[in-house]
């Protein structure tokens, strides 16, 4: 299968100097393509489906693609990434690399929050502050880890961030990883607040202020587990051209309602397809089907918590469990060639994937290997009860959960399961639930898929993977691991940053703290009625673009 390669902005790695980053021009959108007989109503509200967020929507407390959707619709940062990976500038007017740990930040003048005020300087730094502080638990804090004045211990300001005036910022670093760092600044945890914000933030999140190319259409737009209802931004003036009048995500509790919804014409787009339908999406929709690479990548954690999942014991376990999964069949057969098996931790979307990892045969399929390495561990603790893989029932996950499952008792011989929860939300309050003395409560594996933030390898690793990590949901810790990341993140070249990373997944592809299962394609579909629907680079459709029919 053909892949398109979404590298890392050449100039992502430049030397210090009073330069611009390359990458963040300004931007729009192609002009939207007109349906047959020209008739596109600019006003319409195009429907597509969503899912239940985990968090009030507040940017530094939302790793989810769920509330990702939305945040990324109503919020505009100080750039974005279009459908192919690229950062296009949206708020800021320069971004400059100015020395190898300082960027200064130039803004836009007269870009507004949808309660009138003006996007300033001091909205970036005291929302980057709000999101970096221990006490106000968000789950993005590791973001602003590299910047100077960052604890993950303590409440402290982030020195690093320096207003010079309304409109120009600095922020010092505290390594040469600048221009590495500039390219992180399309994700949402870095977008900014209106000052009301910071009044009553769980308020605020229900009904956030945005200052993107979507707001809510009324106080109480967001129905919870319902729908979200967005409309256009009057005033937004950014570098997102919107071609339609607003947009409804709808929270499906499965995707075989969402896709008869599809067919039944009271759907315009769907990003995922259910298992059901894999084998035949493409045929019942045609030319509105979407089948294409997307930087997304499926695993399941296992906690080092755990019991006889850690030490040696651990060590040898996970290997085995790895083995004994047969990722060519259930790629196959469930998922009807939309899924490839995984080689690494990355996704063959990138710059910097690797087909093939020093101690790679671990994600090879070998029932008698597997069986040999479960009995060494069982000589040092004896196997006992049920292996559990969660997952949210609300996805089209059950078919791969089940078979994966029966791939432990057929191949191991032990008794192994799925473990249903009935959305995203609650799976996720499940995993990060922690007793008063910091301890998960989590008692089983979990399925652990990541769809990119920014188009960059180190976006794969360094969140999931490192010491602390927003999305370290099995609490693993390698100091190994976490320097060779952030030596990656120092480098000058992208060809030094892949080595250290490839360093970093030769260390992982032993230690196991996920278990990598496949690397999946972006499917999905639209209705008749809908034109000009791409899906991005990171899978999520590009609502500004899509063009709908008037009604007749």
């Amino acid at each position: 299968m053909k892949r398109n390669k979404i590298a890392l902005a050449s100039a992502a790695f430049l030397a210090a100097g009073a330069i611009a980053l390359a990458g963040c021009s300004s931007g729009s959108s192609p002009e939207p393509t007109d349906s047959a007989d020209g008739n596109i109503d600019p006003n319409a509200i195009i429907s597509a489906s969503g899912s239940e967020p985990e968090n009030p929507l507040i940017p530094t407390n939302t790793n989810e693609v769920g509330g990702g959707k939305i945040l990324d619709s109503i919020f505009a940062g100080l750039a974005y990434y279009d459908g192919d990976g690229k950062l296009v500038k949206d708020m800021a007017d320069k971004i400059d690399v100015t020395g190898p740990d300082e960027l200064t930040i130039t803004l836009k003048k007269g870009q507004k929050f949808t309660d009138g005020t003006e996007v300033k300087a001091d909205n970036f730094i005291k929302a980057w502050n709000y999101g970096a502080q221990l006490s106000n638990k968000q789950l993005n804090q590791s973001w602003f880890a590299d910047i100077e004045g960052f604890s993950a211990d303590a409440d402290s300001e982030l020195s690093g961030l320096a207003k010079k005036d309304d409109y120009t910022f600095t922020i010092k670093l505290t390594s040469p990883v600048a221009a590495d760092f500039a390219t992180r600044l399309g994700y949402s945890a870095f977008y900014p607040l209106p000052d009301v914000a910071f009044d009553d933030m769980a308020k605020f999140g229900e009904n956030p202020i945005g200052n993107g190319p979507y707001m809510l259409a009324k106080e109480g737009a967001w129905q919870h587990d319902v729908q979200i209802d967005l409309v256009k931004n009057p005033d937004y003036k950014g570098s997102r051209k919107l071609s339609n009048g607003g947009l409804t995500l709808v929270f499906y509790t499965s995707y075989d309602a969402a896709y008869a919804d599809l067919l039944g014409g009271n759907l315009d787009v769907i990003d995922s397809i259910p298992d059901a339908s894999i084998a035949t999406f493409q045929s019942d929709l045609g030319d509105r089907a979407v089948n294409q690479p997307a930087a997304i990548f499926q695993s399941f954690t296992i906690g080092e918590w755990l019991p006889h999942f850690s030490g040696k014991e651990g060590e040898l376990r996970r290997a085995a469990i790895s083995m004994a999964i047969d990722r060519e069949s259930i790629t196959k057969t469930i998922f009807n060639g939309t899924r490839v098996p995984a080689t690494d931790f990355t996704s063959p979307a990138l710059d910097g994937y690797q087909k093939s990892l020093k101690g790679g045969d671990v994600l090879k399929f070998d029932a008698t290997e597997a069986k040999k390495l479960w009995a060494e561990a069982d000589k040092i603790s004896p196997w006992e009860g049920k292996f559990e893989i969660a997952y949210n029932a609300n996805g089209p996950h059950q078919a791969w959960v089940e078979a994966v499952a029966n791939s432990l008792k057929n191949n191991l011989g032990i008794d192994a399961g799925p473990v249903s929860y009935v959305d995203f939300a609650t799976l996720r309050a499940a995993i990060n639930d922690k007793t008063a003395d910091g301890q998960r409560t989590f008692k089983t594996a979990a399925r652990s898929g990541w769809q990119a933030d920014y188009p960059g390898v180190y976006n794969f690793l360094f969140p999931l993977y490192t010491t602390g990590a927003s999305s370290n949901d099995g609490d693993y810790t390698n100091p190994d691991v976490d320097k060779l990341l952030a030596e990656g993140a120092a480098a000058t070249s992208v060809d030094e940053a892949n080595k250290k990373y490839t360093e970093a997944q030769e260390i992982l592809i032993k230690d196991l703290p996920a278990i990598p299962l496949w690397y999946q394609n972006s499917i999905g579909g639209f209705g008749e009625s809908v034109h000009n629907v791409k899906f991005g680079w990171n899978s999520v459709p590009l609502f500004e673009e899509i063009t709908k029919d008037k009604t007749k």
